[in-house]
């Protein structure tokens, strides 16, 4: 998928969620002295959703980082012997 069709997949995602949001703000005042329960919960999804739609226009091009396909591991270090030190009451 292109850049292009990828952003406005996301903006289609955005809006609609938005348009949802809208709805539900609506019915919260149309229902308050009606349903108050119902309208409880129409804001509380109003509330909720702005969160949930910009998590959601944002999923997308992310790729899970992987390992090159030709990976050299790094070069294995010898360390020193014993024997390879010198004190420094043998040196004269």
């Amino acid at each position: 998928m292109g850049l292009a069709e990828d952003v406005r997949g996301r903006q289609r995602r955005y809006v609609v969620s938005m348009a949802i949001r809208t709805l539900s703000v609506i019915a919260t005042v149309v229902l308050w002295n009606v349903q108050r329960p119902v309208a409880i919960v129409t804001l509380i999804a109003g509330a909720l959703l702005p969160y949930v739609a910009v998590v959601i226009a944002n999923a997308g091009r992310e790729s899970a980082p992987s390992l090159p396909s030709n990976f050299i591991p790094a070069p294995v270090r010898p360390a020193l012997d014993s024997g390879n030190l010198k004190k420094s009451s043998d040196q004269s």
